[in-house]
């Protein structure tokens, strides 16, 4: 079959399961993720399996080691993956859920009900978790999913799906509803682009360049799931014991992931007694620091940083570090050189987190606390879709809600329009 003809077949398949799905029984719902969440662990041999045929393929390829990291299945991922959909079924199902009802003065009653979105069509990078992720938040929100992995995780997504699939037919899952696209090749991801018989919306998961291909090409609505270029900024007012758990939490715990730190701002009145000793902490975890000339005097080993190092998504152990006068110099600097993803102070003053939280513009922002919280699963969603960027429909974690989308409902007593 041509890659033409599948897309066809499988988006003619989707529409129809999409159908039926919007206005299937939660119970039923339910009792699939359910499903899905223990063939994911009775599958678990299986689904390894693959995903070591993907990891040999991407060792001999020279995949670097971020990527490598997000390639990588094993037992803990895939038990979290499966928690992730029992998470989803103590969530409330937000379709046919409403969320205004008035009364207008002829008698008119006018209400707003959640509907899914339909087809939503993923196209996504070497995260075979997705395929999880993604597959559950669409079945919980009445959504049929057509899914483009990354030919890197190839194996790992096809065995996945099919796990996955199998198990929510089993339910009662119209057949169609969760799909892979089966082709590594490229021209599956021009003919998605402009699916727009068969695919409601389109969201990309990866990285630059994936999602500015997708948003310049598509004909298909794009939710944009952006670059996380992100930046903690430790203020004058910082414990600096805080601070330093929170900067090594933000870069090292998972650097590969779009809610990691790329870049640390310092303010230039704690510098010199915090960037020697947290330096020597990252250095101790493989990190590699880019600095600016005033960051470099106190940690000589630093490499000098470029302009480039200020705009760049990482996605490793490297860190941009600079020293900055205050938070006005901070605040410009996260304008100019920031993704509106998730960006972070440190502080023990109210007034400037205050200020900080009004003034930057960004999908999240932080407290005291670290940027990986930027997640689904983290703020309660039970999974995610990804993490938008842009300010219209969806913004920050895509969960249930943000993959709904409303209708109106209007009950009427015999009024006709004079």
């Amino acid at each position: 079959m041509s890659i033409a003809a599948e897309i066809e077949v499988k988006g003619r398949q989707a529409r129809e399961a999409a159908r039926v799905l919007a206005n299937l029984n939660t119970a039923i719902k339910n009792q699939a993720l359910l499903a899905m969440a223990r063939a994911l662990e009775e599958e678990q041999e299986f689904i390894l399996k693959a995903n070591a045929r993907d990891m040999e393929a991407g060792r001999e390829k020279g995949l670097s080691r971020a990527l490598l990291d997000r390639l990588l299945l094993n037992e803990k991922r895939i038990k979290d993956m499966a928690a992730g959909l029992r998470e989803l079924v103590a969530l409330p199902d937000p379709v046919g859920e409403v969320t205004a009802m008035w009364t207008r003065p002829n008698g008119l009653q006018i209400g707003r009900m959640r509907v899914p979105l339909g087809v939503i069509g993923i196209i996504y990078e070497a995260r075979p978790n997705v395929t999880v992720d993604a597959a559950g938040l669409c079945l919980k929100t009445g959504n049929a999913v057509i899914l483009r992995g990354g030919s890197e995780a190839f194996h790992s997504n096809m065995a996945l799906t099919r796990v996955i699939s199998r198990a929510a037919t089993a339910a009662g899952i119209p057949d169609g509803a969760i799909q892979l696209i089966e082709t590594t090749d490229r021209e599956a991801v021009n003919l998605l682009l402009r699916a727009n018989e068969y695919l409601d919306v389109l969201i990309p998961r990866g990285g630059a360049g994936l999602i500015r291909t997708v948003v310049e090409k598509a004909t298909v609505p794009v939710i944009e799931t952006g670059v996380g270029n992100c930046h903690v900024y430790v203020d004058a007012e910082a414990d600096l014991a805080m601070a330093q758990n929170i900067v090594i939490n933000a870069k090292t715990q998972r650097p590969a992931v779009c809610n990691a730190m790329e870049t640390l701002l310092v303010h230039e009145g704690i510098a010199a007694a915090f960037l020697p000793p947290l330096a020597a902490a990252l250095k101790e975890k493989g990190v590699v620091l880019r600095g600016c000339e005033r960051t470099r005097e106190l940690v000589p080993w630093a490499e000098a940083a470029t302009e480039e190092d200020w705009a760049t998504e990482y996605l490793d152990l490297i860190l941009a570090v600079r020293v900055v006068d205050g938070l006005e110099a901070a605040l410009e600097h996260i304008h100019t050189y920031g993704t509106k993803h998730s960006e972070a102070i440190v502080t023990n003053n109210y007034h400037t987190a205050r200020e900080f939280l009004a003034r930057v513009d960004a999908a999240a922002v932080y407290v005291n606390a670290s940027t990986r919280f930027t997640d689904g699963y983290e703020f309660g969603f039970g999974a995610e879709i990804g993490i938008s960027t842009q300010k219209l429909h969806a913004r920050g974690p895509m969960g249930p809600e943000q993959l709904t989308t409303f209708k109106y409902i209007i009950f009427g007593s015999g009024q006709i329009r004079q």
